[in-house]
């Protein structure tokens, strides 16, 4: 028998993080002392907190059994009070709130609800690479709105194509962003909700790092700007604020008809989150804020000791404001995916290429702040010792 993959999965990109994965146990395999900044996956444990609610509630036997699709009122509810509480955004917890098997799932699904074949989506380059595969699935064609340095690694609104933004349907943003660890202000969101007006495109915010940032910076919601809630939606998850990534739990919320479409999806594809992990996500959003501050306190000290370490080797690097990522210029002479394979290669240390991320991440790399402060102090002697040439 012939097997034949469908044109949509064929025009998917590699999925960079399969490959790493790949080159990773391979060089495991070899016995070598790999020290990994790539994909960006905690590795402090769930709070102990979390742990044993999810240990009570998984004995019940009623948690068992389908889930509801629109999740559990009780956590709907939390969600709603935490984004009063951290935004001043009241939220409807039946109507504006869809919990998600971790939010990267409702972002490749939520395409199907609004796109048909030829539509066009806008999509931030560099970018979490979700947002053009979910765009491919539903047949649509991605569009890239370039990232540069010179604009703050901000989209350029105004500079889209007309005729592109009138036959759009989604946009994607991304802020405090993944991979460049850029933040935008409510002035940026202003604007976008004025561009979405204007095209009658539909806004999905991931801010899945909205809750990691240092030196009293706090990100603002999408949703607190004026007119967001007409126009979009905002993504969140656990798995980076509590270390949950295994845990698969997040939520979207918004626009009420948009929730409505991505829920009509959800309904045909999934049964729903099982339900001992929601409830395990309510002890997440209601366990002492000593638990983040910890968290916070570690990955500052991790930036501070990667971003000096680099600096004192002429890298010139700004201390991000928000995520746990570094995202730092390629040394001239070598492209994104030469000099993460000389890493790998010559110190034992995985890097993410940045043009992993689409073509306007070439000539940068990400480095994941998810390594220790010991293991950090190794890798900056081991590219110390590939600058000195040794």
């Amino acid at each position: 028998m012939r097997i034949e993959y469908s044109d949509r999965l064929k025009k998917l990109p590699p999925y960079l993080f399969v490959e790493i994965d790949r080159r990773k146990k391979e060089a495991l395999r070899e016995g070598r002392d790999i020290i990994d900044f790539g994909i960006g996956d905690p590795d402090r444990p769930t709070p102990s907190c979390i742990v044993e609610s999810m240990k009570s509630a998984v004995s019940e036997a009623k948690m068992h059994r389908y889930p509801l699709d629109e999740g559990l009122t009780a956590l709907r509810e939390e969600i709603a009070l935490w984004y009063k509480d951290r935004f001043g955004v009241r939220l409807n917890p039946e109507t504006e709130i869809l919990p998600l098997i971790g939010s990267k799932e409702g972002i490749a699904h939520i395409p199907l609800a609004f796109m048909n074949d030829g539509d066009y989506a806008l999509i931030p380059d560099p970018c979490y690479p979700p947002y053009r595969s979910g765009v491919i699935f539903a047949g649509g064609i991605p569009h890239e709105m370039a990232l540069l340095k010179e604009n703050a690694y901000l989209p350029d609104l105004g500079g889209i194509d007309r005729s592109i933004a009138a036959k759009s349907k989604i946009m994607f943003l991304n802020y405090p962003n993944n991979p460049t660890s850029a933040v935008a202000d409510i002035n940026f969101f202003k604007d976008a909700v004025a561009f979405a007006e204007e095209n009658n495109i539909i806004i999905c915010h991931d801010a899945a790092y909205s809750e990691i940032a240092f030196d009293g910076f706090k990100p603002a919601s999408f949703l607190s700007t004026p007119g967001a809630m007409d126009v979009g939606v905002e993504f969140h998850s656990l798995s980076k604020t509590y270390n949950m990534t295994g845990w698969r739990i997040g939520w979207v919320s918004g626009n009420a008809d948009v929730i409505k479409g991505l829920k009509k999806v959800k309904s045909n594809i999934d049964s729903g989150v099982f339900g001992a992990v929601q409830l395990a996500a309510i002890a997440a959003m209601k366990s002492d804020p000593s638990l983040m501050e910890e968290t916070l306190k570690l990955y500052h000290s991790r930036r501070d000791i990667l971003v000096e370490g680099l600096d004192d080797m002429g890298w010139s690097l700004e201390k991000p404001k928000a995520t746990f990522y570094v995202w730092a210029d390629v040394p001239s002479g070598h492209t994104s995916m030469e000099f993460s394979k000389m890493l790998l290669d010559k110190c034992d240390i995985v890097a993410t290429p940045g043009v992993g991320f689409g073509p306007n991440g070439e000539g940068y790399i990400r480095f994941a702040l998810t390594v220790d402060e010991r293991r950090i102090g190794t890798a900056l002697e081991r590219i110390k010792a590939l600058h000195d040439g040794r």
